[in-house]
């Protein structure tokens, strides 16, 4: 299985925030920007893996600013790191000004999926080949949050 780089798995998604999207005050749901966020980090971790891939979960979800009704919203996302069967995907969403052009970095995220064969079972994926100063930061930074992972995973687990 021949290794991709994190580009090959890049996605871009643009949304246009509408008033069904919106709470009360005029602010994108939260619920809403996850949904966009768990289907755009989807398609890059079908991408690096070449086939279907699933949430196994959200490590991490700062949302950093409201995002208005009629804002464009800008998300973008990629594989950070592959394990065995797993890859951790970043993804970046940003809300633009229809009128002024002007963006706001508004929310990240980290999501784990995990590839599926045909039956239903995990799956290897494809190694990451790191070009770059960024991507080799990026795998990192995402290797660490899986050690953080597998040690709160294991905590959770033992006998109380």
């Amino acid at each position: 299985m021949e290794a991709r780089t994190p580009g090959a798995s890049r996605v871009e998604m643009t949304q246009i925030v509408m008033p069904f999207h919106t709470n009360y005050n005029g602010s994108l749901f939260g619920g809403q920007v996850v949904q966009w966020i768990d289907v755009c980090a989807a398609v890059a971790a079908q991408r690096h893996s070449g086939g279907n891939a699933v949430t196994a979960s959200i490590d991490r979800l700062d949302f950093l600013s409201p995002i208005a009704m009629g804002d464009i919203v800008i998300l973008q996302a990629q594989v950070n790191f592959a394990s065995r069967t797993s890859m951790e995907v970043g993804c970046r969403v940003e809300s633009e000004d229809p009128v002024t052009g002007k963006r706001h970095y508004t929310t990240k995220a980290y999501l784990t999926f995990v590839a599926l064969g045909a039956d239903g079972k995990p799956r290897v994926v494809p190694a990451i080949e790191l070009g770059t100063d960024v991507e080799r930061r990026r795998h990192a930074d995402a290797l660490r949050r899986r050690e953080q992972r597998l040690k709160d995973r294991n905590r959770s687990r033992a006998p109380g």
